[in-house]
C-alpha cells in the first residue's frame, strides 16, 4: 500500500473538495454512474448530506487522501428499515493517476469493516461488466457475481451491462 495515502470518513467540511473530486473522476472514466458533470449537488447540499451520513447508523463515505487531495472515495449505503438493515450497497471511485496503488483495497477494507461493525450481513454492488480491474478487486474481498443487469447504463448511443455482485459476510465475522 502507498504509505503517503491516508484514509478517513468524510465530514461536512469536505463537501466542496469532494464535489470537485467527483467531477474530476467522472471525467476520467466511463465506469461510474456519472460523467464530468459530477453529481448535481451544491456545496451546501453536499455538506448537509455528509452531516446526515454522520448521524446514520449504517451509511458513510470514506476518503483516500494524498496530503489534502482526495484521490479516492468509497460509500457504504444502508438503511435502518428492519427488513433491509442487514444489507449495505458499496461504491468506489479512484483517480486514474492513482490506479494500481492499492487505494481501492484500502477503501474496501475500511468500508467492509464499517459494514461489519454496523451489523451488515450482505454487501452488494454493481460494476460495469467489462471493468475487469474493479471486478478483480471485489473478488479479492469475497464478492461473487450473481447476475447481469443488461443495458445498465448508456453513454451516448451505447449501452453497457453491469455485473451484480454480493458478498455474504461470514457469520463469525459479524459484529
Amino acid at each position: 500500500m502507498d504509505q503517503r495515502i491516508t484514509y478517513r470518513e468524510a465530514v461536512s467540511s469536505d463537501a466542496e473538495a469532494l464535489l470537485e473530486f467527483l467531477k474530476a473522476v467522472g471525467g476520467e472514466s466511463d465506469n461510474l454512474t456519472f460523467g464530468p458533470e459530477g453529481i448535481p449537488f451544491s456545496a451546501e447540499q453536499e455538506a448537509a448530506f455528509l452531516n446526515r451520513l454522520a448521524e446514520s447508523p449504517c451509511s458513510r463515505i470514506f476518503l483516500a487522501l494524498d496530503g489534502d487531495r482526495i484521490v479516492g472515495n468509497g460509500s457504504v449505503d444502508g438503511t435502518a428499515n428492519p427488513r433491509f438493515r442487514h444489507r449495505r450497497n458499496l461504491a468506489i471511485a479512484v483517480r486514474r493517476d492513482f490506479w494500481g496503488r492499492h487505494i481501492g483495497t484500502g477503501l474496501m477494507a475500511r468500508m467492509i469493516a464499517f459494514a461489519r461493525q454496523t451489523g451488515a450481513e450482505i454487501l452488494s454492488l454493481e460494476v460495469r461488466a467489462d471493468n475487469t480491474r474493479a471486478i478483480s478487486l471485489y473478488r479479492k474481498f469475497g464478492f461473487v457475481r450473481i447476475g447481469t443487469y443488461k443495458r445498465f447504463s448508456r453513454i451516448g448511443d451505447e449501452y453497457f451491462d453491469a455485473d451484480l455482485m454480493l458478498c455474504d459476510l461470514p457469520e463469525q465475522a459479524r459484529a
